[in-house]
């Protein structure tokens, strides 16, 4: 898929602390996210989707830069 390749590709322009910023602050969304959908139904559930997976490319690359490093 085009946008996740250009995604994925933002993601390693980012600096370290900075991904890393945006992880947390995309955990804490997410979670609010889960916490609102569960109260009363979101406009747009597929965007938990969205955002779960958005996590997981953060964590991969995070990953991938801790295993470069050793």
């Amino acid at each position: 898929n085009l946008d996740q390749a250009a995604i994925e590709a933002f993601f390693k322009e980012l600096g370290t602390k900075e991904l890393i910023e945006r992880l947390d602050v995309a955990q804490k969304e997410y979670l609010q996210q889960k916490i609102n959908h569960s109260i009363s139904p979101l406009d747009n559930p597929a965007k938990i989707t969205q955002d779960r997976r958005m996590i997981a490319r953060m964590k991969t690359e995070l990953r991938k830069r801790e295993l470069n490093e050793k």
